[in-house]
């Protein structure tokens, strides 16, 4: 299990925290209800935000990596497969694909090489 640093965690009704920054997850026992399900400690607070999420929920999402990062790690992975694949395909077939079907493989390969630099 691992906190994700600087991440926002949304606790509702429009409160976010950084994931970093959270101490405790407590579920509230009494007077729980709408709007009031889980304290949340945060780091240099000496009182807790009620958030109106629950507990198990708030902590998937201290723990687990944003589907964004996970997305960006699958489609960078995808790109050095590709850019892989295309240092294997010979000039001739680069030159044919270029002239007859308009897919400038040169050109997609030094576009690959940017993106995965940056």
């Amino acid at each position: 299990m691992k906190i994700q640093s600087s991440v926002l965690v949304h606790l509702g009704f429009g409160k976010y925290v950084r994931s970093d920054q959270v101490t405790a997850v407590v579920p509230i026992e009494e007077e729980r209800g709408p709007g009031r399900r889980t304290f949340v400690h945060l780091d240099g607070q000496v009182d807790p935000i009620i958030a109106s999420r629950a507990e198990d929920t708030i902590v998937r999402d201290l723990v687990q990596e944003p589907r964004e990062v996970i997305q960006s790690r699958q489609q960078q992975e995808i790109l050095r497969d590709l850019l892989s694949t295309l240092g294997g395909v010979n000039g001739t077939v680069r030159r044919i694909s270029r002239d007859e079907g308009g897919l400038d493989l040169d050109r997609l390969e030094r576009r690959i090489h940017e993106v995965l630099e940056d």
